[in-house]
């Protein structure tokens, strides 16, 4: 029977796995060259609007965020493979046709070299990938831990018609139901991100977010989700770090050889070099997991930072109603399901959203709806959805009795604004646009479950509109009190 005899690394250079020999060959010594330009291109920035944000952010936290989040992006195809398909993979061709160039030329200027293999090199390539891997993929788990990626569907969300969803919002939707299982997706990506940081359990962590990374690479490449990309990369990443161990894999698992696994490591020399490596390697494992999930916690449950508004909403208001009269410059408009002015219903959210379906197509957002730091910005709920529904963002005046509206469904800060306008200028006067657009309505509440709203629309034409509420049951009841789920069971 094969067993695995596990001693101490040695820190010597020892026989290549591969060869059998301690000098590398030609073909290896290429490959490496190849992979070493490869990685650093998709490990280290080299885009210096990144460093320029890097250093403008304002918090400490941001800029821990920005370290954590990088995503190479040499170039970007404006199409639809571009943007949710394999042509979003094109950055990694770029890496891979300079890996190659670069080290051809590596290999021509070194000839004449007596250097057999790089060991050492190697080492420090894997280490670059490992932490790369940890930071990412640690930061990455923390949105699902708390969780801030997929929230729990809006009432808004829950009435939609199932086909009016796009694909990925159905996927997150699901997730964002399951939050316990959110929670432990989140779990997972953290642990397997604190294995790859140490050396003695980096193929266990590797293998484990290889795995989970994978499912959701191929789970949004299936639903368009747009992070194909980003998760794909970690498991580029796990793959590689998995490539040594794989010859004594083979070994013990396939020949039923007994296997002495030997891997090389760099001899630390004086007290000097072991107190700046052990002070090095542990001060960026408190930052990157400690310190980083207890700002995380903070931004999300004290500072508000969230995918979905936290401005409250009209008092005791929330819930579902139907447009029972609409007029229009004094005329009463009758129910059609045809009109494209009239009212069909109306929704009230917890947070300061109120959102009202017509017969008329509006600007669909196919961002992920990220946690811009203005309500009026955050798109998670009308992201993906289609339906006629329009989204106005409001704030209260309680003494005169009214309601400052602005449209929300529109691009505005998020990363619509830059797939749609290219130029700063553009984003800049899409913003403006979308400040001064600006509507007051009068509303009045004559009972509990009526709301009555008038007023000037976006055509400056008058509308008087009276809701009401109804009691309406949905397969899963959200808890208005604290935003969390519970399954109607029968």
């Amino acid at each position: 029977m094969a067993t695995l005899i596990v001693e101490k690394p040695v820190a010597v250079p020892v026989e290549n796995e591969q060869t059998g020999s301690l000098a590398w060959t030609g073909w290896e010594k290429f490959l490496f060259r190849v992979a070493f330009i490869f990685f650093i291109l998709l490990v280290i920035p080299i885009d210096y609007t990144w460093y320029v944000k890097l250093i403008s952010v304002k918090t400490f936290f941001a800029f821990l965020n920005t370290l954590t989040g990088y995503r190479t992006n040499f170039y970007v195809l404006h199409s639809e493979s571009g943007r949710w398909g394999l042509g979003a993979y094109v950055s990694w061709g770029i890496a891979l046709l300079a890996g190659l160039v670069g080290g051809g030329i590596w290999t021509f200027f070194s000839r004449k070299s007596k250097r057999t293999e790089y060991n050492n090199l190697y080492y420090w390539l894997r280490v670059a990938v490992r932490y790369r891997i940890a930071i990412g993929i640690i930061a990455f788990g923390f949105l699902k831990f708390y969780p801030m990626q997929m929230p729990t569907p809006s009432l808004s969300n829950l009435d939609a018609n199932f086909g009016d969803y796009n694909t990925y919002k159905i996927y997150w939707q699901v997730v964002g139901v399951s939050i316990w299982y959110e929670v432990v997706l989140g779990i997972v990506e953290i642990l397997g991100g604190i294995l790859v940081l140490f050396r003695q359990t980096a193929a266990i962590g590797a293998v484990l977010v290889a795995g989970v990374l994978y499912n959701i690479a191929h789970a949004n490449i299936a639903y368009d989700g747009g992070v194909h990309v980003y998760s794909g990369l970690f498991v580029l990443f796990s793959l590689f770090i998995l490539i040594p161990y794989i010859p004594n894999l083979w070994k013990l698992l396939i020949k039923g050889e007994n296997v002495t696994p030997h891997y090389y490591y760099p001899k630390l020399n004086t007290k000097w070099q072991k107190i700046v490596f052990h002070g090095a390697k542990y001060g960026v494992i408190f930052v990157f997991t400690i310190l980083f999930g207890i700002l995380r916690y903070d931004v999300h449950y004290h500072v508000g930072q969230l995918k979905e508004p936290i401005t409250p909403g009209l008092k005791n208001a929330t819930g579902y109603y139907n447009v029972t009269e609409f007029r229009l410059n004094g005329k009463v408009i009758p129910y059609s399901p045809l009109d494209s002015v009239r009212w069909q219903n109306a929704i009230f959210e917890k947070w300061s959203t109120l959102i009202y379906k017509v017969n008329k197509p509006f600007p669909i957002s196919l961002a992920n709806g990220g946690p811009n730091p203005k309500d009026v910005d955050r798109n998670y709920e009308l992201a993906g959805i289609a339906g006629g529904r329009r989204f106005l963002f409001y704030t209260i005046n309680a003494k005169k009795q009214q309601l400052v509206l602005q449209d929300k469904d529109r691009p505005a800060t998020d990363e619509d604004a830059s797939a749609l306008f290219n130029t700063v200028k553009a984003k800049k006067k899409k913003a403006k646009k979308k400040e001064d657009k600006k509507l007051v309505w009068n509303f009045s509440r004559p009972s509990a479950d009526r709301i009555i709203l008038s007023g000037l629309n976006d055509k400056k034409d008058s509308i008087y509109v009276v809701l009401d509420r109804v009691k309406k049951d949905y397969p899963i009841r959200i808890d208005r009190s604290n935003y969390t789920t519970k399954t109607i069971t029968q």
